[in-house]
């Protein structure tokens, strides 16, 4: 026993029960736990530096005590990622990038394979584009691009050298395969 305190826990609703723990080292913040939502599973984790600075907030989004969702923040506590585990399990499938507090573009991985094989562009809070690796080769081969009056562009990349065109309206409308 070092005689150092190394956990303190608080009830925050003056239910009886503790809802938030706080994990120290050396008298310094490593670590804090919440039952945001008072049932007693946490579903939040805020996590410190040295410098007592929060560098990351694991969320539990589906409320059982499993973080599936990290909050990535910069020096200033600004979120900079976000990373979504929708499994629990600690592989990220999504990965969302932030700047000025608004999601610029995300990277997917949308069969499970560990690869990216989807990308969403945005223009300020606007979805702009998704593109999708279709063939599995690492780049995007068709992409959905959303004009800002509403309307869609299908376009594909045919030869795989990066130069998308438009499917014409017909073909997709036909239901043929977009090849």
């Amino acid at each position: 026993m070092t005689g150092r305190l190394q956990l303190l826990k608080y009830d925050s609703d003056g239910d009886g029960r503790p809802d938030v723990w706080t994990y120290l080292d050396d008298g310094r913040i490593v670590r804090s736990e919440s039952a945001t939502n008072h049932d007693g599973k946490v579903d939040r984790w805020d996590y410190y530096d040295a410098a007592q600075r929060a560098t990351r907030i694991g969320l539990s989004t589906r409320h059982d005590g499993v973080q599936d969702r990290s909050l990535i923040l910069d020096a200033s506590g600004i979120v900079t990622r976000a990373e979504t585990t929708p499994h629990g399990d600690g592989r990220v499938t999504r990965v969302e990038y932030f700047e000025n507090g608004v999601v610029v573009r995300a990277e997917e991985d949308t069969d499970g394979d560990g690869r990216i094989d989807k990308w969403e562009a945005y223009d300020g809070p606007r979805l702009a584009m998704v593109s999708f690796d279709t063939r599995h080769k690492g780049v995007a081969d068709r992409r959905l691009v959303y004009e800002a009056g509403g309307a869609v562009r299908v376009e594909i990349d045919a030869r795989g050298d990066g130069r998308f065109g438009p499917i014409s309206p017909a073909r997709v409308a036909n239901n043929h395969p977009i090849q």
